[in-house]
């Protein structure tokens, strides 16, 4: 898998936060995390690491798969 597939297949948090009707500062307090950093995530100039999707999954109450498949 190239990079760029790599990181089309991470970018599923932008759209499991808009299902889950939550805002990206909602995310960074819970993270405590800087918001842009959450845009960052959503908009694919930077990618979080393994633990934090861990905790994202968790907050949202969704399966780490959610977040790192595309449902192509």
């Amino acid at each position: 898998m190239n990079f760029t597939k790599k990181k089309e297949y991470l970018n599923r948090l932008k759209v499991v936060l808009a299902e889950k009707k939550c805002a990206n500062k909602w995310l960074a307090g819970k993270l405590n995390r800087d918001q842009a950093t959450i845009s960052k995530w959503c908009t694919n100039t930077a990618q979080p690491p393994l633990e934090i999707l861990i905790s994202i999954s968790k907050l949202l109450n969704i399966d780490i798969k959610e977040l790192i498949n595309n449902h192509e």
